[in-house]
């Protein structure tokens, strides 16, 4: 069985759009931008696999004195860390937040999350460091940088958000992008993602783990024996690599409701 035996038709879907081109980053002249009060937010936003979570801490420390706001939907619960690739390692003296602020299990929702980067937004604002926002998940950076109200009328008043965010965006070639992919899916089942999800269904209903997606689904689903792991692992890579393609659909439908997203190779 090879990675396209399990790849669905698509018809009807038009052909991807041509890559953005990227730009250099002039760190200074956005570090003096900041300085004058011109942004309050830095966002770094990108498809998985593209370097968003390196190139934050980069920019973090160039900066110097920036503390990094996650933007994913699902590093917000404790006990979830190969799946997600928290990698917390990575941002060595560099303060972080969002991250491990429920436990694994619960539903936490878009609300909660827009209530929690007011919050550490707030936070960093008046420690008198930069906040910089990383992440993948299209719907809560859009939750908090363009002031999202919801269906229940219970949004967060415009002067809780930021007003005025600098959007990077981290790019990677699709063919680099699927090799990332890849490899880093063989990297986290040999650091033990399959142990992890066999330890959090110790305390974790399958369903609420099978609800969270991507790695915590097929892994479940393999451990509930609806396939072996040579299959589990296509259709979890396929499934990835779907979700990539997503991701840049959303940034890119960003753009085309105004928003300028200054990409550049991380």
């Amino acid at each position: 069985m090879n990675r396209t035996e399990l790849l669905p038709d698509r018809p009807g879907i038009p052909p991807m759009a041509p890559m953005p081109e990227p730009e250099q980053i002039d760190i200074p002249a956005l570090a003096d931008a900041l300085s004058h009060g011109e942004y309050d937010l830095v966002c770094i936003l990108g498809p998985t696999a593209s370097g968003k979570t390196r190139y934050a801490v980069s920019l973090a420390k160039a900066l110097g004195n920036a503390e990094i706001l996650s933007a994913d939907s699902r590093q917000v619960y404790r006990g979830m860390d190969i799946g997600t690739g928290k990698d917390l390692a990575e941002y060595g003296d560099v303060p972080y937040h969002l991250i491990d602020i429920v436990p694994a299990g619960e539903k936490f929702n878009i609300y909660q999350y827009q209530e929690a980067f007011a919050d550490a937004w707030d936070s960093v604002r008046r420690r008198g460091a930069v906040p910089v926002l990383c992440g993948g998940s299209g719907l809560y950076i859009e939750a908090v940088t363009r002031g999202y109200k919801f269906d229940k009328g219970n949004g967060l008043p415009p002067e809780r958000l930021p007003q005025s965010v600098y959007y990077l965006g981290t790019l990677v070639s699709r063919e680099e992008r699927v090799r990332r992919i890849d490899v880093r899916l063989e990297e986290r089942l040999r650091e033990g993602l399959v142990e992890e999800v066999r330890g959090l269904l110790e305390s974790v209903k399958a369903d609420d783990l099978i609800y969270y997606g991507l790695e915590y689904k097929f892994v479940t689903e393999f451990i509930l024996g609806k396939y072996g792991y040579q299959e589990m692992t296509i259709r979890l890579g396929n499934a990835i690599h779907q979700f990539a393609k997503r991701q840049m659909t959303w940034f890119r439908g960003m753009e085309r409701d105004g928003i300028k997203i200054h990409w550049t190779k991380p």
